[in-house]
């Protein structure tokens, strides 16, 4: 068989975008059926960009194809990746597939040992599947409870994003129980704190700031998710934080994460300390303010305070808001 240039074909495949549509339609079914799983992923990419709804049936055939002695059909599950995103794209409401790839797991060979290259799939499903008509709110709940326990750290904050797009109070009361139970990872407490803020908005401020006494990583991701929050009442509990921990690194976050708040209060509280703090607090509250340099308002602002400051924080100004 004469070697293949893939990459080749697979940019080929992006010039259908140009194309006319039911030589577009033929190119991409064909390309479906390919042994190649890089060429399938492009494949579906195409028909969700191009919304052809006539090749859900072909779509839908070659997931189940890819499942087939899925280490060889698809490594990496790039195909199937690519598939179910398509699928949700195009409004494909029927929960089977979804079901499927989010209880997959696929170990594949790897440098120290085995892993499992299945958890972006079923991340993909575990939320696809919350639009689906033919399950209950309970299989749907029961679902996101065990990706709430997935091995896998995406996962797992997958299904706490999907609890918040469930709304309602046992989701809220779900994402409490794990936050008190914690996480391995940073990202997934930091995810379990955003969600359920978005669910209980000022009812939830004063649980996740009781996350601010807590050992590094997790006193950090519920300072963050309070400023991301932007509720006003976080601000006051940031402010308190702050003037309450020796913790250079801490002090730091919580003032990036007042930053990331744009509340007003906030934003004055951060100014002072450019203008009247110490040099070291000058400093943080000066490179918090520059994660948001191109808002005109905030570099005038930040320059009138550093000009007061002194040369030292005005030649740090110019370094940052360049």
């Amino acid at each position: 068989m004469a070697h293949r240039k893939i990459e080749q074909e697979i940019e080929k495949l992006g010039l259908l975008r140009q194309a006319p549509r039911n030589e577009a339609v033929t190119a991409l079914r064909k390309a479906l059926g390919d042994r190649v799983n890089l060429m399938v992923a492009k494949a579906a990419k195409l028909i969700a960009e191009l919304e052809i709804q006539e090749l859900l049936p072909e779509l839908l055939k070659a997931f189940d194809r890819l499942f087939e002695n899925p280490v060889e059909t698809d490594p990496q599950c790039w195909g199937k990746n690519a598939i179910a995103n398509a699928l949700r794209d195009l409004g494909h409401r029927e929960s089977p597939p979804y079901l499927r790839g989010a209880r997959h797991v696929q170990m594949e060979p790897s440098y120290m040992k085995p892993a499992d290259t299945a958890t972006t799939l079923r991340g993909i499903c575990l939320l696809a599947v919350l639009a689906c008509t033919d399950l209950r709110r309970e299989e749907m709940m029961r679902l996101l409870v065990d990706g709430l326990t997935d091995e896998a750290a995406v996962v797992r904050a997958e299904a706490a994003r999907g609890l918040e797009m469930m709304e309602g109070e046992e989701g809220a009361l779900l994402l409490r129980l794990k936050a008190r139970l914690g996480d391995d990872e940073a990202a997934v407490v930091g995810q379990v704190f955003d969600s359920l803020l978005r669910l209980e908005q000022d009812r939830g401020i004063r649980f996740v700031a009781g996350f601010l006494k807590s050992p590094q990583e997790v006193r950090d991701e519920a300072a963050l998710a309070l400023g991301s929050s932007r509720l006003a009442g976080a601000v006051d509990i940031m402010q308190e934080a702050w003037e309450s921990t020796r913790s250079v690194e801490f002090r730091e976050v919580i003032l990036r994460a007042m930053s990331v708040s744009r509340q007003e209060r906030a934003l004055e509280f951060l100014l002072r300390l450019v203008r009247e703090g110490r040099a070291q607090d000058s400093k943080a509250a000066l490179e918090a303010l520059s994660l948001d340099r191109k808002s005109p308002e905030i570099r005038r602002q930040a320059e009138a305070a550093a000009t007061q400051a002194g040369p030292a924080i005005l030649g740090l100004f110019a370094r940052l808001f360049n």
